[in-house]
């Protein structure tokens, strides 16, 4: 079977080098905000992005723990 890229991982993957990217891109020409903003924002949306991750693991896990209860229950009756 083709072991696919759970959706947990391509998104949070997308969203990380989104966020990187743009902190490149747009952080240093940024002279309206001082350094420590620069770097709490920086900061917090990766901890947003690892928060999604998180969130998405356990939804993943749920959902699967329903359907092998779901084949469980077909195979008993």
């Amino acid at each position: 079977m083709k072991n696919k890229i759970r959706k947990s991982t391509w998104l949070t993957v997308a969203l990380l080098i989104y966020v990187s990217v743009m902190a490149v891109y747009m952080l240093p020409r940024n002279s309206e905000m001082s350094h420590t903003e620069k770097y709490i924002t920086l900061s917090v949306s990766y901890i947003i992005v690892i928060v999604l991750w998180f969130v998405l693991r356990k939804k993943e896990q749920v959902q699967q723990k329903h359907r092998e209860k779901e084949q469980k229950d077909k195979n008993l009756h």
